[in-house]
């Protein structure tokens, strides 16, 4: 895990070392006011939500393997639009509980234990009547 650590450091640093120039450019951010509180929103950001979460993703990755890392990725919508609606107060719509139902669907289809739920139903009837 520290070697792959290691490599998602070393691109997340290019990546911004390759966008500095574009975005000293566009945004010229030596005209924005810029104080404490946005040093704090900027460093939240940079820590708890990148670090921790690359940190928790590598973590779950060498541990339950990539199709369950697949799995919580596809969750990231749900979590996102609960903590929207929870802490901003923005509201939920139809629209989004239809999505946040389709996203279960199709974890459920990823996930299989209902196939093999249905398909071990549907052998065990065919294999009682062939024993009897």
């Amino acid at each position: 895990m520290a070697g792959a650590s290691a490599r998602v450091a070393g691109m997340m640093s290019t990546a911004a070392l390759l966008a500095l120039p574009v975005a000293l450019v566009v945004d010229r951010p030596w005209t924005l006011a810029v104080g404490a509180r946005t040093w704090g929103a900027l460093l939240g950001l940079a820590l708890l939500s990148t670090a921790l979460g690359f940190v928790i993703y590598f973590r779950v990755l060498a541990t339950a393997g990539a199709t369950n890392v697949m799995l919580v990725t596809l969750l990231m919508p749900i979590v996102a639009l609960l903590v929207g609606s929870l802490i901003l107060g923005e509201p939920v719509t139809g629209i989004a509980l239809a999505g946040m139902g389709l996203i279960g669907v199709g974890l459920l289809a990823i996930d299989g234990r209902l196939l093999r739920v249905r398909r071990a139903a549907a052998i065990a009837p065919s294999s009682r009547s062939k024993a009897a």
